[in-house]
Parts: C-alpha cells; sequence; structure tokens
C-alpha cells in the first residue's frame, strides 16, 4: 500500500483488472483538481495471489480535508476505493489502506462503496406513488446479496453508514437512477421509454430544436441556465461557474471528450444544457440546466434522448442519470424529478451509500465526534 504516479494510476483504471471493477469518474485522478480546498493521494495495492511481480489490484484517489486549527485531516474517498469488493479477505487491503491513512494524520475515513444494495423498476414505483410514501415502502424488485455482504462486513469492522443516526450526510447520491444499455438496440430504447417521453421527444424534433455538443466558452450560457433551474425548481448545488470550468478543463485534459457539454438550440437560442461524463464503459448525465420559457418544446427530452444514444453508441453498457429523491408522493416538490427519469424505463438503484468510521486512539474520537458537530454547524 502506497502512493503510486497518476500515469500508473491510469493504467490501472485501463487495464483489465481495472475496467472489470468498473471505476466511477470521481475516482479518476482528474477528480483531485477539480475539489479545491483539498489535498489529494493516489494509492495503490498489490499484488493479489497470482498476479505478476508489481501488478496494482486496487487504487484509491484520497481526499485529504484539514481540520481547522488542527494538523489532522478527515479523510474521504468519493465513490472509492477502486477495489475487489467481492474478496472474502476484505481485510488484506482495507487494512493497510487505514493504515496508511493514519501515518498521513487521518482522524476518521469516509468511503463509498461499489456495490448496489436494492433496485425498483419503473412499473413497480409508479404502482408505489402516493401520500406520504418513500422508496423504502415498496418491496424492491432485487436485492444484491454482495452489497449485503459488504454492508455487513462494514459494521462489524466498526464502520457507520451516514444517515442511519438520522443524519443527511452522504456527500454523493444515495439513490441513483440507471438505464441499461447492455445487450439492447436503439430500437429497444426507444420501446424503453413511455409514451409521454416518446412523444415529447417527437414534439422536440418537429419543433426544430436542434442537438449539439459545445465547448468551454459557452459554460457561462450552462452556468446562466444552471441558475435559472435551480431557482425554477427549489434547490441549490452550491458550485460556482469557476467549479465547471476546472472540472471541463481537468477532466478533458485527462481524456479528450471525457466531459462533454450538451446544447438544445430552438430558433438559435440555448433553452438547456446537460453535462455527460465518460469512463470506460459507464457513462454519467452529471448536471441539468433548463430555461424557463419554451418548454413547450421539450429541450431536455430531446437532450437526454440524444446522450442516450450517443452512450450506446460508444459502447456504454449503463447509462447513469445519476441522483433521485427517495420520495413518492406526488405533492412532493422533488417527486418531479424521479417522475421525469422514470419515463426513461430505467431503475433506481440504491447503492451502499457512504461509510465513515474514527481511526484508532481515544484523541481521533474525540476529534471526530468534534468534526460532525463541526458540520452539524454548517
Amino acid at each position: 500500500m502506497g502512493p503510486v504516479s497518476a500515469e500508473t494510476y491510469r493504467a490501472f483504471l485501463s487495464s483489465r483488472t481495472g475496467s472489470a471493477l468498473a471505476p466511477g469518474f470521481l475516482q479518476c485522478p482528474s477528480w483531485a483538481a477539480v475539489k479545491d480546498g483539498w489535498q489529494a493521494q493516489l494509492l495503490g495495492w498489490g499484488p493479489r495471489s497470482g498476479s505478476g511481480a508489481g501488478e496494482l489490484s486496487g487504487v484509491a484517489l484520497v481526499l485529504l480535508r484539514q481540520f481547522p486549527g488542527t494538523r489532522k485531516y478527515f479523510a474521504y474517498l468519493p465513490e472509492g476505493p477502486v477495489a475487489d469488493w467481492s474478496d472474502p479477505d476484505l481485510d488484506s487491503w482495507l487494512g493497510p489502506l487505514l493504515r496508511h491513512l493514519r501515518t498521513v494524520g487521518a482522524f476518521a475515513v469516509r468511503i463509498g462503496p461499489a456495490p448496489d444494495y436494492r433496485r425498483w423498476d419503473a412499473p413497480g414505483l409508479k404502482a408505489g406513488t402516493g401520500a406520504g410514501r418513500h422508496l423504502s415502502d415498496v418491496l424492491a424488485c432485487q436485492v444484491d446479496p454482495l452489497g449485503a455482504a459488504v454492508a455487513e462486513r462494514l459494521r462489524a469492522r466498526g464502520w457507520r453508514r451516514c444517515g442511519e443516526d438520522g443524519d443527511d450526510t452522504d456527500a454523493q447520491p444515495r439513490h441513483v437512477f440507471r438505464v441499461p444499455l447492455a445487450g439492447r438496440t436503439s430500437h429497444d430504447l426507444w420501446c424503453g421509454l413511455n409514451q409521454e417521453w416518446r412523444r415529447n421527444v417527437r414534439r422536440a424534433r418537429k419543433s426544430g430544436v436542434q442537438v449539439s455538443v459545445g465547448d468551454a466558452t459557452e459554460l457561462p450560457e450552462f452556468y446562466r441556465l444552471l441558475r435559472i433551474t435551480e431557482e425554477r425548481d427549489g434547490f441549490r448545488l452550491g458550485r460556482s461557474l469557476a467549479y465547471y470550468q476546472r472540472q471541463y478543463a481537468a477532466l478533458n485534459a485527462e481524456q479528450p471528450g471525457r466531459m462533454k457539454l450538451y446544447l438544445a438550440r430552438h430558433e438559435g437560442e440555448i433553452l438547456a444544457a446537460h453535462t455527460m461524463i465518460t469512463v470506460g464503459r459507464r457513462v454519467w448525465y452529471q448536471t441539468g440546466a433548463s430555461a424557463d420559457h419554451r418548454r413547450e418544446v421539450r429541450p431536455s427530452n430531446a437532450l437526454q434522448w440524444q446522450m442516450m444514444l450517443d452512450a450506446h453508441a460508444r459502447g456504454a453498457e449503463v447509462y447513469d442519470m445519476r441522483g433521485v429523491p427517495s420520495t413518492l408522493d406526488p405533492q412532493d416538490r422533488s417527486f418531479g424529478l424521479l417522475r421525469w427519469k422514470l419515463g426513461t424505463g430505467g431503475q433506481v438503484v440504491e447503492t451502499l451509500g457512504e461509510w465513515e468510521t474514527p481511526l484508532g486512539g481515544r484523541a481521533n474520537h474525540t476529534l471526530y465526534r468534534a468534526f460532525q458537530m463541526y458540520l452539524a454547524r454548517r
């Protein structure tokens, strides 16, 4: 267990072993350049039994945030580490990882294990909507045995799942929406859309909505539309234009085309703009923005359909539409986002979420409790 170069790290992610672990974009080396105010380390470990000398079996991008007034750090591995969670000997790499983080001054660690936990399909959720209802009120169509096993292993080792004590501290969405692409034709994808989505895509086409891929010069327009969307839909991401410019530059410097900006124009005006990120055979719709006017021409539906087709054409196995709320109450303002994504015919997936543990020692436990209180006051 120890630091590795960005080149070695990226080579592992693109190797057969690394690709099989389905790494997310938050564990790419470029993400360290996006997160202003954090220090970063790239770690690797191996070899595994039976592998060649020097081969890696797992990697981790670790973000370190200094606790004010101390020389101690909170270690955060967003949607990581990139590891074999099916390995029955979890401690063979998890133990060395924690020991290394303690040596660099970490007092606590937060991770985001890769296995899924539960899934719900669109028809079941549509049937389960109602006043005061949530995802947990509907029987899941699938429970991932690996996810359940990893959760029990982490609890047995003293890890705490964020949110279990009534707080809502996951930094990344626990519930995401995914459209499977593997083994499907573009016709299958079209048939998977509900009638409203197909009607809206046709309406956009008939109205003359044009979809194109933009560049960095159009990020200010994307950000302007994002602020409009936040005001309209009652949420605040808290990101600046500089954040998206930094993200676009860092991800595309690592691999050209890794992050794309899709634009929907009508009569020459940009009405919607969505960002898409690609790593290996996974594609994410990250952030969407749209204007308040001319919504009847359905620019966002046109964008999403083209993005889905492009992801399918490049051989992606899944199109991840990122976070959705857990509410199934049609009167809840946030339900509209879930309803919109359900129309694509995909599934809601509950990930294992994020897990935390203080590192050994009374001082670290005390600092961890102080850090939790510090976050609660922010």
